[in-house]
C-alpha cells in the first residue's frame, strides 16, 4: 500500500507541474480569461484524481468496485461552463485532462 500512495503523491505533483507550465503559456499564447478556464480545469481534474484515487483505495477490504463519485466533476465542470459565461468550455476540459499526460510519464517512468 505504500507504493501505491507514492504512486499516488507522483500524480499529483506530475499533474501540479503540468498545470504550472500549461496555464503561463496559455495566458501568454492566448489570454488571461482562456488561461484562468484551463486553471479551473486543472483543479477540477485533480479533485477527479484525487476522488478516484481514494476510491480505489477502499477496493478489496469494504468495496468490490469503483464508486462513482468522481464521474460528478467533469459534469460540474461542463455545466459551470455552460452557465458561467467567463468560463470557457474548451480550455476547462483541456485542462481538466492536464491529468492524463502525468498519467503517461509516470507509466513510461515505473516500466
Amino acid at each position: 500500500m505504500d507504493g501505491y500512495h507514492r504512486l499516488q503523491r507522483r500524480l499529483i505533483l506530475a499533474t501540479l507541474v503540468a498545470t504550472a507550465l500549461a496555464v503561463p503559456v496559455t495566458a501568454l499564447c492566448f489570454d488571461i480569461p482562456t488561461a484562468v478556464s484551463l486553471l479551473i480545469g486543472a483543479l477540477a481534474g485533480l479533485l477527479y484524481i484525487r476522488l478516484l484515487a481514494r476510491s480505489v483505495s477502499r477496493l478489496g477490504g469494504e468495496r468490490k468496485s469503483v464508486g462513482k463519485v468522481q464521474l460528478v466533476v467533469p459534469i460540474v465542470l461542463v455545466l459551470a461552463a455552460a452557465r458561467i459565461p467567463q468560463l470557457e468550455i474548451v480550455p476547462a476540459l483541456v485542462g481538466f485532462l492536464l491529468y492524463k499526460p502525468a498519467l503517461i510519464v509516470q507509466a513510461v517512468l515505473d516500466s
